[in-house]
């Protein structure tokens, strides 16, 4: 029988499940998947779980960092992470969009149907609240949230996630009659040092952040008691209980036993004394429990080498499936000119969403991870290819076609010995053009689990550490600066010399 070439669809199918393979395939034993936010604080709550549930022998994966609520909450529903902190106030305002649900039995009762059980609170309540500095509080006289009526020139920095949520700066402004206007969203860490700065006045917090008491600032009262309770919880998989009751029982001993005090104190050691969280949660869990958990710190020739396997895992295969796509596409568009219409159109409807948002709606389709990094990755880059591709097959001259059809090609060989060869040089700069693109684009991937070069600008952003964040940033230049030469000595190689009269 002949053999005949997968189709791009099957090898983009193959190669998306070879990018969810390292994170999906696992022992005999179930591995217990962890989540947490992308605040420090989660972070070393997620650390503690991990950290007791491998004391009581399970196998875990943790997955740090990966987003806000509804990406965590998601996750757990469809199963690619069982387990993470939580706060019952999110719970009942932002995840189940009703208010009703604001105390530990509603949530409970709301949850069990989704399959989804929750913990007793860890002992911590961790509400919102606004923040200004305490000498421009002072001189304004401003106590409480209403007192900000008085004041409509003030600026207002907040949280992304808090714009948007129902507990959040929509809700706020209309119980309260906020008349602000100059209102801007942005990272949570760096509002702290917006406020710091001075260029904006009003910023919301968590009421156990470190940053508090660092930047003197003062907690204006919610006197109108608009912000719900927020106690600590860990929301996970109901199937736990049977499949690993033993963690189960080692996470529920962190019920009650975390204080305000306790957790302001150890985000402090994280986000001022730069201690890393693991060893954070580990020092705590001794003190609390008379744990002795072992913490594994990595040296910085250990991180770039696991970050850049992960950058050029991603790159690689996302670049290798829109290869294989876009060439096809890109003879199509050239041969039919209304078929070619529509292609680069669509390609270039692609190319106009913004990179973040791709990346989040290919969650609920491909879980977190890889896989929805990849596909994310590979529409990205398909706009360069099938356009160069297009116009390097439009451009070639019409006597070259013309002769080549006088000495008899068939149609496929003049696109294999002729066309192709012609348009070759248009093509490669169009794959360089997206493996450059590529190489920047997936330091996004590790907002939803991916890892790669923007972990440690992700960290050195949350930590305020420029360190980690020219960690990321120069090896994800150097490798952009890498991949444009190599694809420069490809064209030397790969290119004829003719085609190349005139270049550099």
């Amino acid at each position: 029988m002949r053999w005949r070439p997968p189709s791009a669809t099957a090898l983009l199918a193959t190669l998306l499940w070879v990018g969810a393979f390292p994170s999906t395939v696992a022992s005999e034993d179930r591995t217990i998947q962890i989540g947490s936010k992308s605040f420090t604080e989660s972070i070393i709550l997620g650390a503690m779980l991990t950290q007791l549930s491998r004391a009581a022998g399970a196998e875990v994966n943790y997955r740090s960092g990966l987003g806000g609520s509804r990406v965590l909450w998601n996750a757990l529903l469809r199963g690619d992470i069982d387990l993470y902190p939580e706060y019952t106030g999110t719970i009942g305002e932002e995840i189940l969009s009703d208010p009703s649900v604001d105390t530990w039995s509603a949530v409970h009762e709301a949850l069990a149907p989704k399959g989804i059980a929750v913990s007793k609170s860890l002992g911590f309540d961790n509400s919102y609240a606004l923040g200004m500095r305490e000498e421009e509080a002072e001189r304004l006289q401003i106590k409480t949230i209403s007192d900000l009526r008085k004041h409509p020139e003030l600026r207002f920095g907040f949280s992304n996630e808090f714009m948007d949520r129902r507990d959040g700066w929509p809700g706020l402004r209309d119980d309260y009659h906020l008349p602000q206007t100059k209102v801007l969203g942005m990272e949570h860490d760096l509002a702290y040092r917006g406020l710091s700065a001075g260029s904006i006045d009003v910023i919301d917090l968590y009421a156990t952040d470190a940053e508090i008491k660092y930047y003197d600032l003062r907690l204006l009262e919610d006197d109108l008691h608009f912000f719900p309770s927020y106690q600590a919880v860990i929301l996970y998989r109901s199937e736990l209980e049977s499949e690993a009751p033993e963690v189960v029982a080692a996470i529920s001993r962190l019920e009650g036993r975390i204080s305000e005090s306790d957790m302001i104190a150890m985000n402090a050691e994280a986000k001022l004394e730069r201690i890393p969280e693991s060893e954070v949660a580990s020092r705590f869990l001794n003190d609390a429990f008379g744990m002795t958990t072992e913490v594994q710190r990595t040296d910085l020739w250990k991180r770039l080498r696991v970050t850049t396997g992960d950058q050029l895992f991603l790159v690689t295969v996302s670049l290798a499936a829109a290869i294989c796509v876009a060439v096809p596409l890109g003879i199509l568009a050239a041969r039919f000119r209304r078929l070619g219409q529509g292609i680069l159109a669509a390609v270039g409807i692609v190319q106009t969403i913004p990179s973040l948002a791709l990346l989040v709606f290919m969650i609920p389709l491909l879980g977190i991870g890889a896989p929805p990094a990849i596909a994310a990755l590979f529409l990205y880059s398909l706009l360069p290819i099938v356009r160069n591709t297009h116009a390097g097959l439009h451009d070639i001259p019409i006597q070259i076609t013309e002769s080549a059809v006088a000495l008899g090609l068939s149609r496929r060989a003049r696109l294999w010995l002729v066309e192709l060869p012609m348009a070759s040089r248009s093509i490669l700069a169009g794959i360089k053009t997206s493996a450059v693109i590529n190489v920047g684009t997936a330091t996004l991937a590790a907002l939803i689990g991916a890892g790669g070069y923007g972990q440690p600008i992700l960290t050195g952003i949350r930590l305020d550490d420029v360190g980690l964040i020219m960690e990321g940033a120069v090896p994800a230049a150097g490798l952009a600066i890498l991949v444009q030469g190599l694809f420069e000595l490809a064209e030397r190689r790969l290119v004829s010399r003719g085609l190349r009269i005139g270049s550099p």
